[in-house]
């Protein structure tokens, strides 16, 4: 190769005509292969190598603006919602879709695979994430990334690392002890890069210990490169690069470069080159980190892409949203709703348009289309014209007359609890369908529902003790009506199929197997930080945030700190009953039997803790599994622990120590039955 050809390879821009992409002349010289969408890395023709079109990717093929005029593609739910089902073929099935339909499109470059913890429930991209836990969010990432790649697309992992809140993220300084972050974020990336083995990685906007993420000399060359001996390259966040001096720092892409102050990877490195500082090897070396990936994901002399099934796409979409439905409350048996019932109030806003989904770079254009698009404005925030509530078609009040063709389905849009409190009062039973909107780029302030949501419950309630709320968010929320209510149904954003999943779910069509794989705090009090630090300051704000929960995440840290949650990581209940017993274990496999005691077919998921290692009480989500029964059948479950959970991070490797370790299953992080002991010799390795 050339040079030229070389530094080609390493940036790209955003083909959406903004900024100085928004010229037409310049558009007119685009290649004659560049497709509307997140990127374009040009290819060497003269080589055979094609270019890198990539598509925003995260629950589906995403049409940035509408730009692609006509063209849909399936929506999933949200990453918590995949999350939830605890489920990774399903993970697989879901990426694999994915992944499918962006080949058919034209695009080799899947920018999905959101790795990033959930370290505080009010950061506004929490949905397209998978959990708090770094276990469950590394094996479902992994098996995302496996499905996506298994079409033949480099599928990346994201944001490495820290992405934690949406708040100045560019300026957002995340400080953390190396062993807490190695024992938490970089965890979970560090299983779903070893078992999923994406093509690339990409870099957060954030800063981390006083360095830029996608200019981190520590987190990209020495944990990613050396100790991981990661062989993918490493893209950049669109808008994220500061520096040709990044590229010495691990960066071997620089992506979206028109969102940059200038065109980094081309001059200002070629420069570097011709003066030393930027050594030929280190050029070679970024050149073919992305020619290897390419290579072993199939883009060099692809085929031409499959033909897509978008029904059975659908399909897919409304299993994980069925599989991803938890159900939370459930007093007195309120759900599934009888057969029998007469009357059913439904009410809420939009509950008669469709489903709400969340903003920024993964929304999502569904094949029946937005049935409701609400501009919310972003006042001076730079993504600001992004922040539109999109509803996807599919309305819960249509599902539901569906499902219940011999009851008498009414319908409030939730304005005036007055009215909503007079359709319940005649009634049956009351289904209060709440939302609210995240997006990409803003946080919460807090965990309340907006626009006077919980007046409308409190109204419906007092008039009809038989509510049941149904929750589209993506993330916890506060419920100060939780102990009046009979039942809660945590819907997250249920993607394209969800109207007809939460019926199914509702009307005991399908069992509810999903589980939290995010705590809901029981007041934001609790939480590490109560108060988002530098919220409501002006965009670029630079704030320093110590990560005081260190490698304790979410239940973790509840169970550090002695916190009850509302309702904690790991819950959800089910229209059966399932018993976990006989746990066996040597601290590296481990067997149990699940056993279905109810009169229903359904689905459970076994989890395993560490609660104690020498007498330290802890926490650790260690091995889990889904498994579905028929009614009074069992099942011996057997897991290997993950042995990273049991350990520490010493500085160069990993040691357990050795002494006694406890171990209990659970019905969630809190609900845990009988421990048993085990005596682990001690052990110490590198990764």
């Amino acid at each position: 190769m050339t040079d030229d050809e070389r530094f080609s390879m390493l940036h790209g821009f955003m083909p959406i005509p903004i900024g100085p992409y928004a010229n037409p002349e310049l558009q007119a010289k685009w290649p004659k292969d560049v497709i509307f969408g997140a990127g374009y890395v040009a290819g060497v023709p003269r080589l055979g190598i094609p270019s890198q079109r990539a598509t925003d990717a995260s629950l589906g093929v995403t049409n940035p603006f509408g730009i692609r005029k006509g063209d849909t593609a399936t929506a999933l739910p949200a990453g918590l919602a995949i999350g939830a089902t605890f489920n990774p073929d399903l993970a697989f099935a879901g990426a694999k879709l994915v992944a499918s339909e962006a080949r058919a499109k034209g695009f080799n470059v899947l920018l999905g695979g959101g790795i990033n913890l959930v370290r505080d429930p009010r950061n506004g991209r929490n949905f397209e994430y998978i959990s708090e836990d770094p276990l469950l969010s590394g094996v479902m990432g992994a098996a995302a990334v496996r499905g996506a790649q298994s079409a033949g697309v480099v599928s990346t992992v994201k944001h490495f690392s820290l992405n934690s809140n949406e708040t100045n993220r560019h300026t957002w300084n995340a400080e953390i002890d190396d062993e807490a972050h190695r024992e938490s974020d970089l965890l979970a990336f560090q299983i779903a890069i070893e078992r999923g083995r994406p093509g690339s990685v990409m870099c957060a906007y954030n800063i981390v210990n006083g360095e830029k993420a996608c200019g981190n000399d520590h987190l990209i060359n020495t944990v990613l490169k050396r100790d991981w001996r990661y062989k993918g390259w490493v893209m950049s966040d669109w808008g994220a690069v500061s520096g040709a001096d990044f590229a010495i720092k691990g960066l071997d892409q620089q992506a979206g470069e028109q969102l940059d102050k200038q065109i980094w990877f081309d001059a200002p490195l070629k420069a570097k080159l011709a003066d030393g500082s930027l050594s030929r090897e280190r050029l070679s070396d970024m050149v073919r980190r992305i020619l290897r990936s390419m290579k072993a994901s199939g883009l060099v002399d692809a085929a031409p892409a499959p033909a897509v099934d978008m029904d059975a796409h659908a399909q897919i979409a409304r299993q994980v949203a069925q599989q991803g439905i938890v159900l939370l409350k459930n007093d007195g048996n309120a759900l599934p709703l009888a057969a029998n019932v007469a009357s059913v109030a439904v009410i809420g806003r939009n509950a008669h348009v469709g489903v709400l989904s969340g903003g920024g770079s993964s929304q999502g254009l569904p094949p029946r289309g937005w049935a409701a698009s609400v501009p919310v404005g972003g006042g001076e925030g730079s993504i600001g014209a992004w922040r539109i509530e999109r509803w996807f078609a599919g309305a819960p009040l249509a599902a539901l007359k569906e499902a219940l063709p011999k009851a008498h389905v009414g319908f409030d849009p939730g304005l005036y609890p007055q009215d909503a409190a007079a359709l319940a009062a005649r009634s049956d039973v009351v289904i209060v369908f709440v939302s609210k909107y995240e997006a990409e780029g803003f946080d919460s302030p807090d965990l309340s529902l907006p626009g006077g949501q919980d007046a409308i419950i409190e109204a419906t309630v007092a008039a009809n003790p038989n509510t049941i709320v149904v929750l589209e968010t993506g993330n916890p929320v506060a419920m100060p009506w939780l102990a009046k209510v009979k039942a809660v149904v945590a819907a997250w954003y249920p993607g394209q199929e969800g109207a007809a999943a939460i019926a199914d779910v509702l009307t005991g069509k399908v069992n509810p197997s999903g589980r939290l794989p995010v705590s809901f705090p029981a007041t934001t009090e609790t939480l590490p930080r109560p108060t988002i630090p530098s919220y409501g300051t002006p965009e670029h704000t630079h704030v320093t945030v110590r990560m005081n929960e260190g490698s304790d995440v979410g239940y973790r840290w509840n169970a550090r700190q002695g916190i009850k949650p509302l309702f904690s990581f790991g819950h959800g209940l089910s229209y059966t009953s399932f018993t976990a017993q006989k746990l066996k274990t040597d601290g590296t496999e481990a067997s149990l039997t699940v056993r279905n005691t109810g009169d229903r077919a359904g689905a459970t998921v076994a989890q395993l803790y560490l609660v104690s290692r020498n007498g330290q009480a802890m926490r650790r989500l260690v091995g889990f599994q889904r498994v579905e029964l028929a009614p009074g059948t069992e099942k011996v479950i057997e897991m290997t622990i993950e042995p990273r959970l049991l350990a520490d991070w010493n500085g160069a490797g990993w040691t357990i120590a050795k002494g006694d370790y406890r171990f209990a299953l659970g019905e969630s992080a809190e609900a845990l039955s009988t421990p048993v002991t085990v005596s682990l010799k001690e052990r110490v390795w590198q990764d």
